[in-house]
């Protein structure tokens, strides 16, 4: 006999709820063979076997949620047949083989919320129909869906396997309604302006999730209760073990981001047409970044055994703001390797399957540096945690027309008007001191400042 556990799903996950099982007591199973379907905080995935035989025995229902490691199911092993590794084959991402083909995103829900200011329809209550699923199986991910677009399940078309309501499916009735204009609201848009960030208005307008706080039912009188998320309680507990853990220090530096712009500007109409979507400033911050990991390689690092293990990989991850429910940071691997391009079409990449929930584990993991971008809600500085067991986090704030001195080369100031922003860095103090921390940010500022960006594209 053997255990099936739940597997590790990342970095940061510790639990899941299996929704589905495609295997019952009696069947038979055989190595890579999907075994059943588990939703996460970040992640549906469907778990294939790591092993050949018979199920003898199923300890953890559809519907319940159990932390990583605990044993699902026992299983008669086929003793001439192959096992897979103990850790068990790689989850597959449910929505890899499921999801149509989505128009390109704008690359800016990476740092923005992906909807519209006014089309946030009203909350259902817990004891909502739509939200109990009418009797059906609805993971997590699905039943958010339904309930924050104000659905009713018992009308939705399951195409997954039993009839199941994919994710998919979903996305597809929203899409639907959005292009027949019958939702509460306007269908959030890749290439709605103030999705672009960081923003250069003065005045930026951030969408705000009240409209459906203002239609709840305020059952206590003056107060309503809402118990924390499960993404919300792990953040909490994450952040609280970072403060614990690493001795938190902070460098913020002023960028004057008129070169970028100046490119941004030469280069909006031809870059829309080619690919889509906004060239914002994150592209041109995220290759500043990259280059200056490979000079100042303590940042890109983390703290393991009393020490430092310093990483010849640059994974930069980018937090992605989950409609205000939540952060995610998915990871550009090898980050070193990309241009400003293709910077770009990765983070649109990673925004649109993060927007949709589609990341899979490994988009999540293995990440050496974070950046965490504020920019389009305008902020001055943000003092950011840092993502364990890294040693730096970087913040991107607002960009906004400001006055400055400049010098030209006669020695003569002037007063101008250029876009300007703070660079704000959160660092752990056991892996380095301030001058270092100062000059990593130096590099990133003179590389937006001197760097010929418009030869890169």
């Amino acid at each position: 006999m053997a255990d099936l556990v739940l597997p590790k799903l990342g970095e940061t996950v510790t639990e899941g709820t299996i929704t589905r099982w495609f295997k019952g007591v009696g069947d038979a199973i055989a190595v890579d063979e999907t075994l059943y379907e588990v939703s996460t905080d970040k992640v549906d995935s469907e778990v294939p076997s790591p092993m050949t035989g018979v199920i003898t025995e199923i300890l953890v229902p559809e519907g319940d949620t159990v932390d990583v490691g605990t044993v699902l199911a026992i299983v008669e092993v086929s003793h001439d047949a192959p096992v897979a590794d103990a850790a068990g084959p790689a989850p597959v991402p449910v929505a890899a083989t499921q999801q149509a083909p989505q128009p390109a995103p704008d690359p800016s829900p990476i740092v923005a919320p992906a909807h519209a200011a006014a089309g946030t329809p009203p909350e259902r209550s817990p004891e909502d129909p739509a939200d109990a699923g009418n009797g059906r199986l609805l993971s997590p991910v699905v039943r958010r869906l339904v309930r924050e677009h104000n659905l009713d399940s018992a009308t939705l078309v399951g195409t997954g396997v039993g009839g199941r309501i994919t994710r998919s499916d979903v996305l597809d009735v929203i899409d639907e309604l959005g292009r027949s204009g019958l939702r509460d609201g306007p269908v959030a848009s890749a290439s709605t302006p103030d999705a672009a960030a960081p923003s250069t208005r003065a005045r930026p307008v951030v969408p705000a999730p009240v409209a459906a706080a203002a239609a709840a039912e305020w059952t206590d009188g003056d107060s309503r209760f809402e118990p924390f998320t499960n993404i919300r309680r792990r953040t909490g507990e994450h952040m609280v073990r970072s403060v614990s853990i690493s001795p938190h220090a902070l460098t913020v530096m002023e960028v004057d981001y008129e070169n970028v712009e100046q490119v941004r500007r030469a280069h909006r109409e031809a870059w829309r047409a080619a690919e889509g979507y906004s060239l914002t400033y994150l592209p041109f911050i995220v290759a500043s970044v990259v280059d200056a990991l490979g000079h100042w390689p303590r940042l890109n690092a983390s703290v393991s055994d009393g020490g430092l293990r310093l990483h010849r990989r640059r994974n930069v991850g980018v937090a992605v703001d989950l409609n205000y429910d939540g952060l995610i940071v998915p990871v550009l691997r090898d980050a070193d390797s990309l241009s400003v391009r293709g910077i770009a079409r990765a983070m649109n990449e990673l925004a649109q399957r993060a927007r949709e929930r589609r990341l899979a584990p490994d988009d999540i993991s293995g990440g050496t540096f974070t950046i965490s971008n504020n920019g389009s809600f305008g902020t001055y500085t943000t003092a950011a945690i840092i993502n364990q067991p890294q040693v730096a986090v970087l913040s991107t704030d607002g960009v906004a027309r400001r006055p400055v001195v400049t010098t030209d080369r006669f020695g003569n100031e002037s007063i101008v008007v250029h876009s300007v922003g703070h660079l704000a860095m959160g660092w752990d103090h056991r892996a380095f001191d301030g001058s270092y921390a100062a000059g990593f940010l130096g590099h990133i500022k003179q590389m937006l400042e001197d760097h010929d960006w418009g030869a890169e594209l």
